[in-house]
């Protein structure tokens, strides 16, 4: 038995005796039957045997490293195959391994040696495991799965600029402690702390920081996919396009999310937090327009700590409007003039000036992304410091695969899972030390209809 599977034997005994405990505190206060006990006894004999298999499958791991054989448990014994072809210690791509799981899952298909470490395709449909291939099938080599998941973050937009804290192996989330912090003002700051002047001999009194409870659970992201043996034949092709499509469409869930999630089995996007600020239009602007007051505007509603991070978030349509602004018309105080609004001139630089890959407006960059809302829509323009997102996962993305879903289609099935949430640090927006005008790193355009 491979040492995945000895390990999945103990987890499973371990969730039997735990599952066993939870219904006798539920039902008699704790108190075990003498069939409860008896069995609780066996999973205890089983594991002491389980623990002895595995510390001696490890111990053999160990000795194959020192003798320059396979370095971990994903890595093949170094042999040939029946070609005569020497094995290396894994597989050069995702294709080639896949095109291998199809070959060994077809009836008398040889098993690529490679393939033992990732399970036991003899083995029918078993349904979801932790760490174990669903359907019967093979786990991915690992090192395919982490550059998925590396390409998918720095591909992204907003992805690559939130800031992401990895969960543990024996974690399924996570809670921290955050300041409760709304207001600027004195005894405010810090939820309450605040400092005096007094004079020699005088009186100090007392504050104290107040905090709040930052809490997050894992959510999945699943990709499911379906490849005909005819394309499996072709490994370099299959290779580009599982990588491709995938890692597309995470990039493309996960930053939809980040913006416009609900919180409900998926991250809390920006936008529908209580922390965003919507700024109206102006009086007497036309519709599907974007005026530099509106630009001036929402500058003035990032704090100034975010702005040497925050970045305009637009949709393509709103481009048009930006070149307008630097096209417009403007008298001899240096304001722009339009439909009769004199406005102070804003400088939007376009992509490619100085060799700059995004267009800047207030010396920040412009990146348009399909998420934002269309011209016009609130949300179509977006001023955000994205740092004060905070993500979690737990990857690498896992990769499973089965011959048994589609197997009377000769279709071999992918399967992709990736655990991830996220939510803006901010709960609300904050009240400056002095005026009334409210700030966040999270601003948006309201609708101009």
């Amino acid at each position: 038995m491979s040492i995945k599977a000895l390990r999945q034997k103990r987890a499973d005994l371990v969730r039997e005796a735990q599952a066993a405990f939870d219904l006798a505190a539920q039902e008699t206060g704790g108190r075990f039957s003498a069939e409860q006990e008896a069995r609780d006894d066996a999973i205890s004999a089983e594991l002491a045997a389980l623990d002895k298999d595995i510390e001696r499958v490890e111990r053999q791991m160990e000795r194959q490293r020192a003798l320059g054989g396979a370095t971990d448990e994903n890595d093949a014994v170094d042999r040939r195959d029946a070609g005569g072809r020497q094995q290396g210690q894994g597989f050069a791509s995702l294709g080639e391994q896949m095109r291998a799981i199809m070959v060994a899952g077809r009836p008398g298909g040889q098993v690529d040696p490679r393939l033992q470490a990732f399970g036991d395709m003899s083995a029918g449909p078993t349904g979801m495991s932790e760490g174990i291939a669903a359907d019967g099938g093979w786990l991915v080599q690992s090192d395919f799965a982490n550059d998925l998941i590396k390409a998918t973050f720095e591909g992204g937009q907003l992805a690559s600029r939130v800031r992401k804290i990895p969960i543990g192996p024996n974690s399924n989330g996570i809670r921290a402690n955050g300041v409760d912090e709304t207001s600027r003002a004195n005894g405010s700051r810090w939820g309450g702390v605040q400092a005096f002047w007094t004079e020699e001999a005088g009186l100090k009194r007392e504050s104290r920081p107040k905090f709040k409870r930052i809490s997050m659970e894992l959510t999945k992201l699943v990709g499911l996919c379906y490849a005909t043996d005819e394309l499996l034949q072709d490994t370099t092709a299959l290779a580009s396009w599982i990588d491709q499509a995938f890692e597309e469409e995470f990039v493309f869930r996960i930053e939809d999310a980040i913006m416009n999630g609900t919180g409900a089995g998926m991250p809390l996007g920006y936008l529908n937090s209580g922390a965003t600020i919507v700024v109206p239009k102006e009086a007497g602007q036309a519709a599907n327009t974007i005026v530099a007051q509106n630009i001036l505007k929402m500058w003035a509603r990032m704090p100034a700590a975010s702005r040497k991070n925050a970045v305009w978030v637009v949709n393509q349509d709103v481009e048009v409007q930006l070149f307008q602004l630097m096209l417009l018309v403007k008298n001899v105080a240096g304001t722009e003039n339009v439909g009769g609004l004199a406005f102070p001139q804003v400088t939007y630089v376009p992509p490619g000036v100085n060799g700059n890959e995004y267009g800047t407006l207030m010396g920040r960059p412009v990146i348009p992304v399909e998420y934002a809302a269309t011209l016009g829509t609130a949300g179509d323009i977006q001023l955000v410091d994205l740092s004060q997102y905070l993500a979690i996962d737990k990857g690498p993305i896992q990769k499973a695969s089965s011959i048994h879903v589609r197997f009377i289609y000769d279709e071999t099935c992918f399967r992709f899972v990736y655990r991830f949430n996220g939510m803006p640090v901010w709960q609300q927006p904050m009240t400056p030390y002095r005026g009334t005008t409210t700030q966040s790193p999270f601003v948006t355009l309201g609708t101009r209809a």
